[in-house]
């Protein structure tokens, strides 16, 4: 009995320029102008390469074209964690800007680790990437000495605190805390309470947080602080450990609008009555800080924008525009609604 089995197709050889170049009936020289300088083509060459491309199925070496020049054409990104919103948008933002001058995006993150930020910096500039874009996880001197030294150039973003990189572009964490403390103290809170992670964002807001408290004659925040992020189902415990500390609690500060909406959910499961017996703040202004009932009093940063001149001030850079101020202050709002 015979029996008969269906062979894979072979893989076929990647197509080449020359293929290209036969296969439209023009010269080598001529593709090579069509994929990097088309404005220098006739249209009825520039054409006969792109059809040809198409039916072969044509993809250009890249490498070839960076050693030539010095420039890989790709920017790489360390963030801490892609799974928050308000990092996604600033990617997004970085991505736009990129792509509309030919460049594209390298990502990764670090996942809140500073040994996994500098693996990543030191991954990128061993991929030969033009320059890179920060959001930091931690400040440790070796990784500023690190990244001071990788040759390629650097923009952190989301914060304006460090002087260790030549690029920064966000805001001040520690002025949007002090902010926050002096709304609600404002509003007539006394009994200040903040929830957040020890990352060095977060802890930007809370020291921020405790220096406008005490500006604002209040000297006593009960703080809870995790070794990681914290979001919308860690509330009801680390809420619940907060009244514990605090049981006089008026208000309190979250370090995202997911946490604000959680513990917004706890109190009314509760039956604490928000904003009446408790106010509540939240950071970033989420599309979810609008959508809650009563919606979440917030700190309104510019996250897609931060990402866009990020990408444009180094592809400046890359052009030999210095930035003749490497430091942008993008700021923030107080957006008010009923939580507080």
């Amino acid at each position: 009995m015979k029996t008969s089995a269906t062979a894979s197709e072979p893989t076929l050889p990647r197509p080449t320029m020359e293929d290209v170049a036969r296969e439209a009936k023009v010269g080598r020289m001529t593709v090579s102008r069509a994929l990097n300088q088309p404005e220098l083509v006739s249209p009825e060459s520039l054409a006969a390469v792109q059809a040809a491309i198409e039916r072969l199925g044509y993809v250009q070496n890249l490498n070839a074209g960076s050693l030539a020049s010095n420039r890989s054409k790709i920017i790489g990104a360390v963030i801490p964690t892609i799974e928050n919103a308000f990092f996604s948008d600033t990617i997004s933002g970085l991505s736009q800007a990129l792509a509309d001058k030919g460049y594209q995006l390298l990502l990764g993150q670090c996942r809140y680790d500073a040994a996994e930020e500098m693996r990543l910096i030191d991954a990128f500039v061993g991929r030969r990437v033009d320059g890179i874009m920060l959001i930091r996880t931690s400040t440790p001197a070796e990784v500023d000495k690190r990244i001071r030294r990788c040759g390629v150039p650097v923009i952190e973003a989301w914060d304006t605190s460090n002087d260790q990189i030549d690029m920064r572009i966000g805001f001040s964490h520690r002025d949007a805390g002090a902010a926050v403390a002096r709304y609600l103290a404002s509003k007539g809170r006394r009994n200040l309470g903040f929830l957040g992670s020890m990352d060095v964002r977060s802890t930007g807001r809370l020291q921020g947080f405790r220096a406008g408290a005490k500006q604002s004659g209040l000297h006593k925040i009960e703080a809870i602080t995790l070794d990681r992020p914290m979001g919308i189902n860690d509330a009801p415990e680390i809420f619940d450990r907060l009244l514990e500390r605090r049981p006089d609690l008026d208000a309190v500060f979250c370090s995202s609008d997911m946490l604000a909406a959680g513990v917004l959910f706890e109190c009314q499961r509760r039956g604490i009555c928000v904003p009446e017996d408790v106010a509540i703040m939240g950071f970033v202004d989420l599309p979810i800080a609008a959508a809650t009932h009563p919606g979440i009093t917030t700190i309104r940063v510019p996250s897609l924008e931060i990402g866009k001149l990020a990408g444009d001030m180094l592809l400046d850079y890359l052009e030999g525009k210095r930035p003749a101020n490497p430091r942008i202050d993008l700021g923030f709002t107080i957006v008010e609604r009923g939580s507080a």
